[in-house]
């Protein structure tokens, strides 16, 4: 399982990377979960004009508390900064092959991927004999090959579609153009608060996380996310 965030506009950067960093390790955890350490590894992505994609990202093995000072974090300015911390939910899923951000470079446009979620019987609608690994799977079956953007009505009746057995489908998927947020959790999930996200929105900041973040604001600026929803921050169903 793991935590995300995921900030729009005029992001203050040490303040989102921090928020982060506290999520990772328990600081700002209030839910109903059992886990609140997030140690096995991280990842980012952010606007990146002078990159080939226009988007750049980080990935590490090591827990982001102990790691975060070595990425290229130090007088970054982007309009969207989105960050990754992961617990793995299989002990044998570690390591650089299962760190976030997945990746797809090919295709109409690039995208990259962070999942909170284990969604274990997926692989069965992409026709596969067995799960390696559930967030590619989740990756590759929910935004299908050379998609250019994400349609609520179409993922969400995929993400309806998935075989019981799993958790949570909450992501971040990201174009050069589109940030989107996923919420959706199984029916009957055992802990919904956990799978809960929140958002706080700000005149010229617009920030998403799996946990309330106090040092970015008091608690009742920050408001649940309505369950079901697939929210394009750049696009069409942003909200006013």
């Amino acid at each position: 399982m793991c935590r995300l965030i995921v900030a729009t506009g005029d992001v203050p950067v040490p303040r989102i990377v921090r928020a982060a960093v506290a999520m990772s390790t328990g600081r700002t955890a209030d839910h109903d979960g059992p886990i609140t350490r997030h140690p096995n590894g991280w990842g980012a992505v952010w606007a990146d004009p002078g990159s080939p994609t226009g988007l750049r990202s980080h990935r590490d093995v090591r827990p982001m508390a102990d790691s975060w000072h070595e990425a290229p974090f130090a007088g970054l300015r982007t309009p969207v900064l989105a960050i990754h911390v992961r617990h793995a939910t299989l002990p044998h899923n570690l390591g650089e092959p299962f760190t976030h951000p997945l990746h797809r470079p090919d295709g109409p446009v690039p995208w990259y991927f962070m999942h909170n979620g284990f969604l274990p019987t997926v692989y069965r609608h992409l026709g596969l004999a067995a799960s390696r690994f559930d967030s590619a799977e989740y990756f590759d079956y929910l935004v299908p090959a050379g998609a250019t953007e994400l349609v609520e009505s179409e993922a969400l009746a995929r993400l309806r579609a998935i075989a019981p057995g799993g958790s949570s489908g909450n992501a971040i998927a990201m174009t050069p153009t589109r940030s989107y947020v996923v919420h959706w959790t199984a029916a009957g999930n055992a802990y919904p608060r956990y799978f809960g996200m929140h958002r706080l929105r700000r005149p010229g900041l617009d920030v998403v996380s799996s946990e309330v973040i106090p040092s970015l604001a008091a608690r009742h600026r920050w408001q649940p996310l309505p369950p079901n929803v697939v929210l394009d921050l750049h696009g069409r169903n942003r909200e006013s």
